[in-house]
């Protein structure tokens, strides 16, 4: 939780688009000092020009958040300039589709790297300055938001590599939450779970290091990226609504963030199943034509 924001600090990873851009533009209107944080150094460097433009202290760094030795050299150089962030959001994230056996190691390598590894770095190298800083200060307030997704809840098909990642990180946040409730009541942690919303994660390949280059994508991940595209693009939520409902949840100390609670009937029957030992519900029951259409083209 935290209640008062002017002169705190927000360290953002993928922050130059998207939700990692729109939190960062409620941050800099709250008066924060900011750590922006992207690997694609153009829109980096325009989300920087904006933000400074409005008065705010900004450092922007171009890191691989899959790097534990580039996340361990922000965090020391966060912790000189601005002191323990107070705000830290574990934003960054790629999308990657396809049948589950198709996925590459390459594939595997990349999606978990930036989706769960990023989120496990922006824990271990932050965490623990924060933790001090409220030992130090009984006023001191802190607060971490990773993001997942509805899909970190669900299991939709041709989609299972990022499935993974996202229910590692609902995993994971739920036990930090935990975890810290152990120790302090002055950090508290929460996990963002959008469903569909137009940012730019439907066009994440265009940040594909070279080392972790595939061969040629599979039918099932042609698919998946088009359909991926449609859904992304058709959404009515928008990155900056769900800015401000992380804003909220941080003041609240809210843990589960969603942009489509309607989606949770989906979740609910999942879980009825989980409990029931029931096989996994049909995706596709509200929709059946999407799910004739899926199988149609990878039976064709």
């Amino acid at each position: 939780m935290i209640t008062q924001f002017t002169g705190k600090t927000a360290v953002l990873t993928g922050a130059a688009s998207g939700f990692g851009l729109e939190c960062a533009r409620i941050a800099a209107a709250r008066g924060m000092n900011m750590v922006l944080v992207d690997v694609q150094a153009d829109a980096l460097a325009r989300a920087e020009a904006e933000l400074a433009a409005t008065g705010a202290a900004v450092m922007a760094r171009r890191v691989d958040v899959s790097s534990a030795t580039e996340m361990d050299a922000l965090a020391a150089e966060v912790v000189e300039r601005f002191g323990a962030p107070h705000f830290v959001f574990n934003n960054a994230g790629v999308g990657s589709g396809g049948l589950v056996w198709e996925n590459s190691v390459a594939d595997w390598n990349w999606v978990l790297g930036v989706n769960l590894w990023g989120v496990i770095h922006g824990v271990r190298c932050f965490t623990p300055h924060m933790l001090a800083a409220a030992r130090a200060d009984a006023t001191w307030q802190g607060h971490i938001v990773n993001t997942a997704s509805m899909a970190g809840l669900l299991t939709p098909p041709n989609m299972g590599i990022y499935n993974v990642s996202k229910h590692a990180v609902v995993a994971l946040t739920e036990t930090l939450f935990q975890d810290l409730a152990l120790v302090t009541d002055q950090v508290g942690a929460s996990v963002l779970c959008p469903y569909f919303v137009p940012t730019g994660i439907a066009h994440s390949h265009r940040n594909r290091p070279a080392e972790l280059a595939d061969a040629r994508p599979t039918q099932s991940q042609l698919i998946g990226q088009a359909m991926s595209e449609k859904a992304v693009s058709s959404g009515k939520v928008s990155a900056a609504d769900v800015a401000a409902l992380v804003f909220a949840a941080i003041e609240a100390n809210q843990f589960y963030i969603y942009s489509h609670p309607q989606a949770l009937g989906n979740v609910s029957q999942r879980m009825q199943a989980i409990v029931q030992g029931t096989n996994p519900p049909d995706p596709f029951a509200e929709r059946p034509e999407v799910g004739e259409r899926l199988r149609a083209a990878l039976r064709g």
